[in-house]
């Protein structure tokens, strides 16, 4: 595909309604509609987890067509209290979508996620099959134990080992068998400026792989305390913990749930958080859905040939509501 035919974002939007939702264990989440309040519903997931929800997001939807729902997931973004990890988990986050969509009345909806927002569209769409319309979902990551060694351990690092050494240096010798326990213990430890340290390179390990060119917009928002600390602090508590699922290729097992519904699987192939493989599998065992490869691509959804399938996919299940 030559570069000049790509499709690029829809103009910049602002919500026609926003606000806090109490979804219990003492946490209120942000969320905003865009768009057409008549259209056809979609909710966008946010990576991380605890990345939050950027306005970057409300752009890949044509807002004469959707109703655009965005929300910030337990602790992060402008959800309340910031990156708190009380009673954050994967099915903390299904439970309040499935909230969210009652509180909108929307009775079914389109998701889309990337990275960690495909995990959490998949365990929505494997619990609540009924009220998916399609899913949309770039850089899929299965939270299985081969993937967090791949990217925390053994195997990114062969590719970024000048980006890796600052983030395994920050750990005593004597902690490195276990090392995002190591960061876990930093990340929770009672002295804020300990997490923040932590927090700043845990973040910054990541951010520099993001993309096969380093977007500068993207790595200055790792310079605040507020984001690091609750992208750190969630992202770690959810792989310490093994994405809360009950086994390890729970997602991939579970998949046979989502028969009907269609979908479009986007990966980068040169994606180094969350490898083609991953995709790969998942289309195996989903025939419903579309696997799109992007050759010149990394993880990051702003990336022109990641970005162009996104769009084009959510155009394509636009003609097909109307």
């Amino acid at each position: 595909m030559d570069f000049t035919e790509r499709i690029d974002l829809f103009p910049p939007i602002e919500p026609f309604s926003y606000g806090h939702l109490d979804v219990g264990d003492g946490h209120e989440i942000y969320f905003e509609e865009c768009g057409n309040p008549r259209g056809i519903p979609v909710v966008l997931l946010h990576g991380g987890p605890g990345a939050g929800s950027s306005r970057t997001m409300r752009r890949f939807h044509d807002p004469r067509h959707y109703r655009i729902v965005l929300f910030d997931q337990r602790g992060c973004g402008h959800s309340r209290p910031t990156a708190s990890l009380n009673c954050n988990t994967t099915w903390h986050l299904v439970a309040d979508i499935e909230r969210l969509r009652t509180h909108l009345g929307i009775g079914r909806w389109q998701v889309f996620g990337g990275s960690w927002g495909s995990t959490l569209a998949l365990a929505y769409a494997e619990s609540y099959p009924e009220r998916v319309t399609g899913l949309i979902l770039r850089g899929i990551f299965l939270v299985r134990r081969a993937e967090i060694d791949w990217f925390y351990t053994s195997g990114c690092n062969w590719l970024f080992p000048d980006q890796y050494a600052p983030f395994v240096e920050h750990i005593p010798q004597a902690e490195r068998g276990d090392i995002i326990a190591a960061y876990y213990r930093r990340l929770t430890h009672a002295d804020r400026s300990e997490q923040l340290a932590a927090a700043r390179i845990w973040s910054a390990w990541e951010g520099s792989t993001l993309s096969i060119f380093p977007e500068r917009t993207r790595l200055r928002s790792l310079t605040s305390d507020q984001y690091v600390l609750a992208f750190a602090r969630i992202e770690c508590h959810y792989f310490v913990h093994s994405g809360f699922l009950n086994r390890d290729a729970q997602l991939l097992d579970d998949a046979h749930r989502l028969e009907g519904i269609p979908g479009v699987v986007i990966a980068g192939r040169y994606d180094v958080i969350t490898p083609v493989k991953s995709a790969w599998e998942l289309c195996q065992v989903w025939p419903d859905a579309e696997l799109r490869i992007v050759p010149d691509a990394g993880h990051a959804m702003t990336e022109p040939g990641t970005l162009h399938e996104l769009v084009a996919a959510t155009q394509r299940f636009a003609a097909r509501g109307r």
